[in-house]
C-alpha cells in the first residue's frame, strides 16, 4: 500500500494551525458555533485550507470533513479510500482558552484509519503516524521522537479523561477499576497521551464523531496501541449511515481484560 507523504501532512496540519492562532489570538467572548462567530471563523479557515491543500495534493481521493458531514452514506458507502478531517477538535477548549484544541487529519483506507496526524496550535506539537513507519512526536521543528504505547500498564494506572465530558458511564467504570489517577485533557490529546504512554487506557463512554477519533486512532495504532467499541472489537469508519462512534476504549495493554470494568 501506498501512502502518501505524512510529513507533508503534518506540514499542512501546521499551516491550519497557524490560520486558527491568526483568530485565536484576537480577545473574543463566545458560547457557541453560532454564524461568524471567532469558533466557526476559525473552523472555517482550517477546514478550507485543509481541504484545498489535500485535493491539491491527492485530487483522486475524496475529503470528508465535519464542515461537510452531510455528504449521503449512498455517496461515502463508494469510498475505498478517503480523508477524514477534523479541522478544530475541542471546541470548548477553544472557547475556555486552554489552548487544548486539534487540528485532525486522517487516511481511512477499507474502512479503518491507516494515517494520521494531530497537531496542538497553542503548543506546536504534532503527533503523527502510519501502519509502515510508527508513530512520532515532534515539537514545533525539533526532530521527531518515536513513541509507544506503555507495555505492561503502569501501576496505579493513568486513566485518560475529558475535562468537558463526565458522566455516570464513565463513574462507574472507574469504581471498578484497581489504584488508579486520573490526567485531564481535552480533544484528541486524550488518544495521543495513551499512544505517548502517558496514560494507559481512555474510555469513552458518552458521543463522539468519527472525524473525532480517525486521525488519533492511527496515532494510537502506530505506537502498538488499540482503540475499540466495547466489545473490544476495532473501531471502524464509514460502515454506516451515522458517523457517529459507539463508546470505545483506548489502551496500551492488550493483555488486560479492559471489557471487565465495564
Amino acid at each position: 500500500m501506498t501512502l502518501p507523504d505524512i510529513q507533508r501532512i503534518s506540514q499542512i496540519a501546521r499551516e491550519a494551525g497557524e490560520a486558527i492562532l491568526q483568530i485565536y489570538a484576537d480577545d473574543f467572548d463566545v458560547q457557541e458555533k453560532a454564524d461568524n462567530s471567532p469558533l466557526t471563523l476559525a473552523d472555517m479557515a482550517s477546514h478550507h485550507l485543509i481541504d484545498a491543500e489535500l485535493r491539491q495534493l491527492t485530487p483522486e481521493i475524496p475529503v470528508l470533513s465535519e464542515e461537510s458531514a452531510s455528504l449521503p452514506y449512498a455517496e461515502r458507502r463508494q469510498w475505498s479510500r478517503y480523508w477524514l478531517i477534523d479541522p478544530l477538535d475541542g471546541t470548548r477548549e477553544f472557547v475556555k482558552r486552554n489552548g487544548e484544541f486539534t487540528v485532525n487529519i486522517a487516511l481511512i483506507d477499507a474502512g479503518f484509519p491507516v494515517l494520521g496526524v494531530v497537531h496542538v496550535p497553542v503548543t506546536g506539537v504534532t503527533y503523527f503516524g502510519d501502519v509502515q513507519g510508527g508513530a512520532f512526536r515532534q515539537d514545533n521543528d525539533r526532530r521527531p521522537e518515536q513513541i509507544r504505547v506503555t507495555q505492561p500498564c503502569a501501576s496505579p494506572m493513568r486513566v485518560a479523561g475529558s475535562r468537558s465530558h463526565a458522566g455516570d458511564s464513565l463513574m462507574k467504570f472507574l469504581q471498578k477499576l484497581p489504584p488508579h489517577e486520573m490526567i485531564s485533557m481535552g480533544s484528541s490529546l486524550k488518544l495521543c497521551l495513551v499512544a505517548e504512554g502517558k496514560a494507559d487506557i481512555y474510555p469513552r463512554l458518552g458521543p463522539t464523531s468519527e472525524w473525532d477519533t480517525g486521525a488519533a486512532q492511527a496515532v494510537v495504532e502506530a505506537a502498538g496501541g488499540q482503540v475499540t467499541d466495547t466489545g473490544l472489537r476495532r473501531l471502524s469508519y464509514n460502515q454506516k449511515e451515522s458517523l457517529l462512534n459507539p463508546h470505545f476504549l483506548v489502551f496500551g495493554d492488550s493483555s488486560i481484560d479492559w471489557k471487565a470494568y465495564l
